[in-house]
């Protein structure tokens, strides 16, 4: 990749092209990486903010009977209620803890949305106004504690109905302390793994969560208070990805486009500084700063679905709170069961790109296209497949 100053002579499509060429595994050689990894000295899972006003959250999710085949149905769930409890099985069914696991003397988190390693590099920021029992305002999600942490407060504003919005944002260093240079690719992989896993609990809950494609990375930053360099001071940075409105009142078309203006982000009332995540730090990837800042923003390619949704099943019907937390990592594959033809392709059928969960939370145009390692399915020869006509 060009250095810092080459960069400049580039467009932001060729730095992130460069940037792809250069950070891809070949025959004659590995991308760039650490030297050395010491997973004593891991930097923390968890970001932080102190002080700050602290909101417990409830451990909701076993309350809502939402059956997993109906997150396909559009308008087939009754909307629940905008409240504190709502917003916690949201955050509970997405970015929280599905479990712990221990082995010897260590002990680590799985979550309910995927990440690349487990070092989950996604932070959450909620947008609430007008929320029952939820102060209005700027809030970071702490998944360790299932709390709240209130980063910045706003007046409320009476007039205005019951909204919510998710703000995600990617800490690099997470995943460029173990894979160098690729850490942005991961980072980006792990941002639609946490996309996936809102869009999903928000049907559960019979609500929309829809990207806002019209705010500039650096508008999405102030009013996420990333961009504040005391609260970030020699501590690892968090990059504004994308911005996702909540809409509990999908019936009423209360649009998915408008921004959470709540508050003027330089005159807010903030509180809290940011954790230090590594104190002590190996390496540095300049590639991944100049990536990111390379794709900040970029245009929007809609699209328009004419698929007929899937058959709803009814019969022997799960949880959907019971699929999503009782996700687990590769590690936990059954080495003797084998899956019917059925099963198979309904799994395929739902990865098509329809205007329902998941694909609904962006317009952007798919350009996925899947690789399936089968094994044990009944009806194909075990082998390497490749999807076609996938878009």
């Amino acid at each position: 990749m060009a250095t810092a100053t080459a960069t400049h002579a580039l467009s932001p499509a060729q730095v992130a092209l460069a940037y792809h060429a250069r950070t891809k595994h070949s025959l004659e050689r590995y991308a760039a990486g650490p030297e050395t990894l010491d997973w004593d000295t891991q930097p923390n899972p968890f970001r932080e903010f102190a002080p700050c006003r602290r909101t417990p959250l409830q451990l909701t999710a076993d309350q809502l009977g939402t059956g997993w085949a109906r997150v396909y149905a559009p308008d087939g769930i009754v909307p629940t209620p905008l409240t504190i409890a709502s917003v916690s099985t949201l955050m509970e069914l997405s970015m929280g803890l599905s479990a712990w696991k221990e082995y010897g003397p260590d002990r680590w988190a799985l979550r309910c949305n995927p990440s690349s390693g487990n070092l989950h590099p996604t932070e959450a920021y909620i947008f609430s106004c007008n929320v029952s029992g939820l102060d209005d305002g700027l809030h970071h999600y702490v998944s360790r504690d299932h709390a709240l942490e209130q980063r910045c407060r706003t007046t409320k504003n009476t007039a205005a109905s019951a909204r919510l919005w998710i703000g995600l944002a990617s800490v690099h260093w997470r995943e460029a302390w173990k894979y160098g240079e690729r850490a942005f690719r991961y980072c980006q992989l792990d941002i639609g793994h946490a996309l996936g896993a809102l869009r999903y609990a928000a049907a559960a809950l019979g609500w929309t969560a829809t990207m806002v494609d019209d705010v500039a990375s650096a508008a999405l930053a102030a009013l996420m208070g990333l961009d504040r360099g005391d609260d970030f001071l020699d501590v690892e940075r968090e990059d504004a990805d994308v911005l996702i409105a909540i809409d509990p009142h999908p019936e009423k078309g209360s649009g998915k486009n408008d921004m959470p203006m709540l508050w003027e982000p330089r005159t807010g009332q903030w509180t809290g500084r940011a954790n230090r995540l590594d104190p002590h730090p190996l390496y540095r990837w300049p590639a991944i700063d100049q990536v990111s800042l390379a794709t900040h923003g970029g245009d929007v390619s809609s699209r328009s679905e004419t698929l007929p949704y899937p058959p709803l099943r009814r019969t022997g019907e799960a949880r959907a709170a019971d699929i999503i937390l009782g996700r687990r990592s590769a590690q936990r594959f059954d080495g003797k069961y084998t899956m019917s033809a059925d099963s198979f392709y309904r799994l395929l059928d739902c990865l098509l790109a329809r205007p329902i969960a998941p694909w609904d939370v962006w317009s952007f145009v798919p350009r996925l296209h899947p690789i399936l390692f089968i094994h044990r399915v009944e009806g194909l020869e075990p082998g390497l497949y490749a999807g076609s006509s996938w878009t």
